[in-house]
């Protein structure tokens, strides 16, 4: 059952980013039966890349430019149309869209045969000629091949599986498939997709036209890159009427450039010069990256009239072109887009605060009364820890269950302090370790410069014990909970999330929570 997290138990957290589930670190939602680890509200981060976009749309529908959705699929003919002579240079940076043949398969008899015995049956005459038919079908391409395998499961009456295994060994021609290139490109640049939409639309629109479209283009780089990428986004726009010049692409341009804050960016002829811009009208734009200087964002340029005409495109038009992951990197200071673009292949290691975020209790109680024993537990065993044993202290009394419960700390042997020395230690992260240090100069830098997770090996034995009697009490027994000798995070109650261990394996840091604890809690049923 779903729940309002804002509305947990009466309280309206309007803060997302200080609001806290109320109570212990593990919480039963109204309505549900599980629970859950102690959640902080935060807001979600945005893909940079995304974020680029969704800003860049803004600006440009302020604008007053209307949002267009270009073709992604490009004939090559219409890269001809487009570039003329030039063409063949410009479809070797394109990437041609192939698929596999649908294969001619015939059925001979030892073929048959062979599906007779996977399926251990033999096959009537009329269904393979059932079979036939349909493979012919899907020759036609009147069968989809995601449909393919169901379709022969009904003919030979079986199921999907012997259907695979039959595809795979007696029908060799499906794995020796090559797949073929058609003469449909994707699009390697948005001016592809805006001379089909002028073309189409520039007399049924009134003038002047203002359209923009951020979308995905792909190249055929001969290598990945810091700044360049085989799949990239563009944001792209036109502007189309009778009094439109090369000054509307500067104006455009330093608009869009100041929205984001920037000031340092210049213009300078494009020496590239493409044949479906007129001569000497094609401008970049370079805005200043802090790591790698002036990077080119953009181009823009008036179209040639003879690749206008190819289209049937009666008015000037003024295009540019705006590279997303270029803009992002600026504005994200980032020095690689292929980082900014997939960090998910470029992890970061977490920092203190986040690691210190992913120490948690492993066990802890979960009634209102055993929340209250696991505090009490502190609270006593920490007002007597240097008492000398044999000794006891009464730590709670009450109703735990349904059961009437007695919860103690004690010390039964000699001499012996009822809390072992480790007991005050606090866990604390410091240049990626997790460590447990007691408040002694020695530790002073720790705890000082480290990160504090805000428990202690005395709470955290303390909520296990809680935890453990609560347990005990559902089944009316008395249990006896001790904690000795921490060498492990566990042996204290402690449970680390699965990144921050990983982040600490891989950057050779350690986790040291050992100590002598030495803390006895006993429960007795009255």
């Amino acid at each position: 059952m779903r729940f309002n997290p804002l509305d947990w138990k009466g309280k309206s957290h309007t803060n997302f980013e200080e609001a806290w589930y109320e109570g212990s670190s593990v919480v039963t939602p109204p309505g549900g039966d599980g629970k859950y680890p102690r959640l902080r509200y935060k807001r979600a981060k945005a893909h940079p890349i995304f974020e680029t976009i969704h800003r860049l749309r803004e600006i440009y529908l302020s604008m007053g430019f209307d949002e267009c959705e270009n073709p992604v699929i490009v004939e090559e003919s219409d890269i001809y149309r487009q570039f003329g002579p030039e063409a063949m240079a410009v479809l070797d940076r394109v990437f041609y869209i192939g698929g596999l043949p649908r294969p001619n398969v015939g059925i001979s008899r030892a073929q048959l045969d062979q599906i007779n015995a996977i399926l251990k049956k033999t096959l009537p005459v009329s269904s393979e000629e059932k079979l036939r038919e349909t493979l012919h079908a899907y020759k036609k391409s009147e069968i989809d091949g995601d449909d393919l395998t169901h379709e022969l499961a009904k003919v030979l009456d079986t199921d999907d599986g012997n259907v695979v295994h039959i595809l795979d060994s007696v029908f060799p021609e499906f794995k020796s498939l090559v797949p073929e290139s058609s003469r449909s490109t994707l699009r390697s640049h948005m001016t592809s997709g805006w001379f089909m939409t002028l073309g189409s639309i520039w007399e049924r629109t009134p003038i002047p036209i203002r359209f923009f479209s951020i979308d995905r283009c792909f190249r055929r780089e001969q290598a990945e890159g810091p700044t360049r990428l085989m799949t990239y986004h563009s944001a792209s726009c036109v502007v189309a009427g009778e009094d439109i010049t090369i000054e509307d692409g500067k104006a455009v341009s330093e608009a869009l450039l100041s929205a984001f804050g920037y000031e340092d960016f210049r213009f300078q002829p494009d020496e590239k010069r493409s044949k479906y811009y007129m001569p000497d009208s094609q401008t970049e734009v370079y805005a200043k990256h802090p790591v790698h200087g002036w990077v080119e964002v953009a181009t823009f340029g008036m179209y040639s009239p003879s690749a206008l005409a190819e289209y049937g495109i009666g008015v000037p038009v003024m295009n540019l072109g705006l590279g997303v992951e270029r803009l992002a990197m600026i504005a994200y200071n980032a020095n690689d887009v292929r980082q900014l673009s997939y960090p998910q292949f470029f992890p970061r290691i977490p920092n203190d605060q986040e690691i210190a975020r992913a120490v948690h209790f492993r066990n802890e109680p979960v009634t209102t009364e055993g929340k209250a024993i696991a505090l009490a537990i502190a609270k006593v065993a920490s007002a007597h820890a240097a008492e000398q044993g044999p000794c006891s202290f009464e730590v709670w009394e009450d109703t735990l269950c349904g059961t009437h419960v007695k919860v103690s700390v004690e010390e039964t042997e000699a001499n012996a302090k009822l809390c072992g020395p480790a007991c005050a230690n606090e866990i604390f992260v410091h240049e990626g370790n997790i460590l447990g240090v007691p408040d002694a100069e020695k530790w002073k830098d720790v705890r000082t410069k480290g990160v504090p997770t805000g428990i202690s090996y005395l709470e955290a034995a303390s909520a296990f014990a809680a935890a453990e009697i609560e347990r005990a009490a559902r089944c009316g027994k008395e249990t006896l909970v001790q904690v000795k000798m921490a060498k492990h995070p566990s042996d204290i109650n402690l449970r680390i999330e699965d990144y921050a261990m990983r982040a600490i394996t891989d950057t050779k840091k350690k986790i040291d929570v050992r100590g002598p604890v030495f803390l006895s809690i006993r429960s007795q049923i009255l």
